[in-house]
């Protein structure tokens, strides 16, 4: 412990994977290898920078000297600058060619880019992980009758797994959108002040074959495909917002079932792995709380909001370049992305482990399922000589009656209530014969199969190993 503040995603919830990406170290070492490749690329063609050079500063990218970096900031009142003299200190035979012809924003940018470019590939993973729960889960319980909500007030059945494969289709969804989202991160490059490549029309005497060089060699050497077209002094901040409006999807996949677990773990029908020393209350000592669900709820709620920086950040870029991005961006994206790891994190390990209360759940559905199948008890009815609508009222009536009794917390007695009418054809039992709920759940078993079908092709390769998760 210290005296100062430490986010409780690095304390608590992200991935040490996450961690590490978005460190100082990792970004300043992203700094680095930028300017080696520039230099090389520059070497490579005919300025006048040596294979030693670009060697030595290879040899140093790990050697950051923050202390003496924090030094120079004071003194310049410029990270950039600060680090170019950092770097030079430790290679300085390639001082005064460390940031030829670039802007601070070549190294600042084009490591974003490269940083939300793995986080967005690690994020996947970790999705695919939570589709993947998901669909052993639906697949496994897809034919299982359950009462289903509407305005969480009871209604027709569904199936455990069918409503998990809503779930896992909203899931899905985020995949496309992070997928998306990762199609659209491109390379910067080196395009200087104002994205004109003023300064290497200079430095090579107007080629502009060998400044497209430059650029693909450098874009080639940090693995990426494609080039913006065109830009300012930055990348377009358009990406930001696809990249945090891709995070809040996942979000709000997240806190859609968590929040259907919460109500269900209330029901006492689904539950949330739960430790057998785990305390769900220092003074209740029987509670057993849904704190991993609340924890997903709570962290989904505050990457939702943190969302909307993106889009107010990209409505004011002025022109070609403005400042009043980098301080918001430097806060609200890393802190997205390891939001977003801690909830699938979250969401991993309790979609691995959901226990299914199946004697609460098939008691749930006996209790309503003599109301679900009033239909079919009037259509046996008319099939045994009774007048449709003369059945529809007694029906009616005694539903009505059997409602009451259950307002007042008596047991369900529909059935007995219609037994007992003189002119209902059919005696308790041979409706409680009818009374089979799997005739009740309609296609749901063949939809949960057609959706785990359509999507175990995106799962085939994933390392399935859950993350330990402090809770």
């Amino acid at each position: 412990m210290t005296n100062n503040y430490e986010s409780p995603f690095s304390a608590r919830y992200a991935s040490p994977y996450m961690k590490s990406l978005f460190s100082a170290q990792t970004r300043i070492e992203t700094w680095r290898r930028l300017w080696v490749e520039l230099a090389r690329a520059e070497s490579e063609l005919g300025l006048p920078i040596t294979p030693e050079q670009v060697a030595a500063l290879e040899a140093h990218i790990p050697d950051v000297d923050f202390d003496y970096a924090a030094e120079k900031e004071k003194e310049f009142r410029h990270d950039v600058m600060a680090h170019i003299h950092a770097f030079g200190k430790e290679a300085p035979i390639a001082a005064g060619i460390i940031h030829l012809g670039a802007t601070s924003c070549y190294v600042t940018d084009n490591a974003d880019l490269v940083l939300y470019r793995d986080a967005l590939l690690y994020i996947r993973r970790e999705l695919l992980k939570v589709i993947a729960n998901l669909c052993d889960f639906c697949e496994t319980y897809q034919a299982m009758p359950t009462l289903g909500y509407t305005h969480y007030q009871p209604a027709q059945l569904v199936t455990v797994g069918k409503r998990a494969s809503l779930w896992l289709q909203d899931f899905v969804s985020d995949l496309d959108e992070l997928d998306f989202a990762l199609k659209n991160v491109k390379f910067l490059g080196c395009r200087g002040t104002t994205g004109s490549e003023a300064s290497f029309m200079e430095l090579f005497d107007g080629d502009d074959e060998k400044i497209n060089s430059l650029n693909r060699k450098i874009a080639s050497a940090f693995d990426f495909d494609e080039i913006f077209d065109v830009q300012g002094q930055t990348y377009p901040r358009k990406v930001d917002s696809r990249i945090l409006n891709a995070l809040s999807s996942i979000a709000q996949s997240a806190h859609k079932f968590a929040t259907d677990m919460r109500l269900l773990q209330h029901d006492r029908q689904l539950f949330e792995p739960f430790a057998k020393t785990q305390v769900g209350s220092s003074a209740m000592p029987y509670k057993r709380n849904p704190m991993m669900c609340e924890r997903i709820c709570s962290l989904s709620r505050y990457l939702m909001a943190d969302a909307l920086n993106a889009p107010m950040t990209v409505s004011v870029q002025w022109m070609e370049r403005t400042l009043d991005d980098s301080a918001n961006r430097r806060v609200s994206i890393p802190e997205g992305f390891l939001c977003a790891d801690a909830v699938l994190r979250l969401v991993q390990k309790v979609t691995a482990d959901i226990y299914v209360n199946t004697d609460v759940i098939n008691k749930t559905v006996m209790t309503y399922l003599p109301f679900i199948a009033t239909e079919n008890l009037m259509m046996e009815g008319v099939k045994r000589g009774g007048n449709r609508q003369e059945l529809h009222e007694i029906i009616r009536r005694c539903s009505m009656e059997a409602i009451a009794g259950m307002d007042k917390g008596e047991s369900c007695n529909l059935l007995q209530l219609l037994a007992e009418e003189r002119d209902f054809p059919l005696s308790e039992e041979e409706m409680t014969d009818v009374l089979d709920p799997s005739a009740y759940i309609g296609r749901c078993p063949a939809q949960v199969q057609a959706l785990v079908d359509k999507t175990r092709p995106l799962i085939a390769d994933i390392d399935r190993e859950n993350a330990e998760i402090n809770i």
